[in-house]
């Protein structure tokens, strides 16, 4: 019983359902709680019956321990949904004469379910839903406010312990013997468990109030009353008594529960396969993250590496050009230390004697002539700027960034325009623009029934015998030619494609019919065209 609770909860307050009502997508909520959400979503106030908090007995009766205690007083919850005017349709006048159906969110199957004209009116109590809350509330203890007799005085007041269906009320065994007396109509009352949720003892047409619900329609999947079985609208329609259709009901629950009692060591095998998965998966997912934390490394080991090679690199060109321009100085000074050449000219040039002059001053011209050529043609022997040794690494960060785990192809799309079948069939295929590359394509195709025989043709399979599927493996580009087929048959194709993260989905279904043997006379005569789906 304890595992049953969570069954047992209102979708919108998560407590127990109190007066359950069943939506028309079947879901059940609390009375107070769908006409608090249509509140909430602008509808007005639903006209709802007060909750029956207090025992219902005529003015004049009187306990024989004083007189009745006075109803209590609305909960505010109650007299919040209650209150007249509250609320507007969204985008229409209160006075309206003709309201928009009303639209239920529904919070289990997450729906907007349509509710009529009528709104709350329309749906009927969950009956079974209330009965099957009061078994388990006195069943488990749920640590709930004992309920009192409604008869006692205050200061004698005794615990009920019975309630009546009739009264709507809760007795306890002294009041319950002195207001059913034995020999009167009172004492053939139905007794129930005590209980602040009265519930009618059978359900009603919400048309035909006093009509009771005694018919099925299994068009409708609706509860009918005698006038309502006789409306047009169920004309033709297969309407059964309720008593056939809730005992078919129950052998078919029956058969089920009976079904999933006896498989057990199914549920408790794949109990166990879905725990050795989830262990495998945590096993897998530790050694994928060992593998990204070793392509990691293996990356940053492979930058080191390089750094170090780069770095030589940049390091032996400095070397390089730092000794030329140390050389290219060396010279520099040299010139400045020709002081005594320049002085041992300006002498030579006070020589009279003209051969003499000629003589002693030839090997003096050259050396003059060299030192204004390093004057007149002075550059850098090395430069200095490094701008050939500029590294660009947006290319790399770019593909650093968009480092990821690799993905299966996704379905292949088949070419309908270039697909199509004579004594082979041609299959064509491309990739989505979004898919990860394939290595190579697995394609698969199986024979079904041909035209000429049974329905299609071909051999008669039985519906449980399975459908044996041929492959083409490995095919590297994006077309295959497949051979080797029965005449006027049709085949079924389909292709996935592969890479290191395995295989994709299959693309959608392709079927091809070859065309008849030559000879026979066939009534279809696009049998050489393609059947594509």
């Amino acid at each position: 019983m304890k595992s049953m609770e969570r069954e047992l909860h209102c979708p919108v307050c998560t407590e127990m359902v109190k007066q359950p009502i069943i939506l028309p997508c079947q879901h059940s909520v609390c009375l107070l709680c769908a006409a608090e959400v249509l509140i909430q979503r602008g509808y007005p106030a639903p006209d709802l019956p007060p909750e029956p908090n207090s025992p219902a007995a005529s003015p004049n009766t009187r306990s024989p321990r004083g007189a009745r205690r006075p109803p209590p007083k609305t909960t505010d919850r109650l007299d919040r949904v209650l209150r007249p005017g509250f609320g507007t349709y969204p985008g229409r006048r209160r006075k309206d004469m003709s309201p928009a159906p009303m639209l239920f969110p529904c919070p289990s199957c997450h729906k907007e379910v349509e509710l009529g004209e009528r709104g709350l009116t329309n749906c009927l109590r969950n009956l079974t839903l209330e009965r099957i809350v009061e078994r388990y509330r006195h069943t488990v203890s749920l640590g709930s406010v004992a309920i009192m007799c409604g008869f006692c005085k205050a200061p004698q007041s005794l615990e009920a312990t019975k309630g009546c269906a009739d009264c709507r009320s809760n007795f306890c065994n002294e009041c319950f013997k002195l207001y059913h007396p034995w020999g009167t109509l009172r004492s053939q009352h139905e007794h129930i468990l005590p209980t602040n949720n009265f519930r009618p003892k059978v359900l009603t047409c919400l048309e035909h109030e006093q009509e009771r619900l005694l018919w099925y329609c299994r068009s409708c999947q609706r509860l009918l009353c005698p006038v309502c079985k006789l409306h047009r609208v169920h004309h033709g329609h297969k309407v059964a008594p309720i008593a056939q259709a809730c005992q078919a009901l129950k052998d078919k629950i029956t058969k089920e529960i009976n079904y999933i009692l006896a498989n057990q060591d199914t549920v408790k095998a794949q109990i166990t396969q879905l725990e050795s998965a989830i262990t495998h998966m945590e096993l897998n997912s530790a050694l994928a993250r060992e593998q990204l934390s070793q392509s990691v490394r293996e990356l940053g080991a492979s930058l080191v590496e390089r750094q170090g090679a780069l770095t030589l690199a940049l390091e032996g060109a400095r070397l390089r050009r730092g000794e030329a321009l140390s050389a290219q100085v060396s010279e520099r000074r040299g010139l400045q230390e020709h002081g005594g050449l320049m002085a041992y000219t300006q002498e030579l040039l006070k020589e009279t004697d003209q051969p003499c002059f000629v003589q002693a001053a030839r090997i003096t011209h050259n050396r003059l002539v060299k030192a204004i050529e390093n004057l007149q043609c002075f550059s850098l022997s090395a430069d200095p700027s490094f701008r050939h040794f500029h590294m660009d690494a947006s290319r790399e960060v770019k593909l650093i960034s968009s480092m990821g785990y690799i993905r299966a192809p996704l379905a292949p799309v088949i070419d309908t325009q270039r697909t199509l079948a004579y004594d082979q069939l041609f299959l064509c295929w491309r990739l989505p623009q979004d898919s990860a590359p394939a290595w190579h394509f697995s394609v698969e195709f199986q024979r079904r029934m041909g035209l000429t025989e049974a329905g299609w043709g071909g051999e008669v399979r039985s519906p449980n015998a399975p459908l044996v599927w041929q492959r083409l493996e490995e095919v590297g580009g994006t077309s295959a030619v497949i051979d080797r087929l029965e005449m006027d048959s049709v085949y079924v194709l389909r292709v996935k494609g592969s890479n290191k993260a395995g295989f994709g989905e299959y693309s959608e279904e392709v079927y091809l019919h070859t065309p008849p043997a030559p000879g026979e006379t066939h009534t279809q005569t696009q049998s050489y065209h393609p059947i594509l789906c």
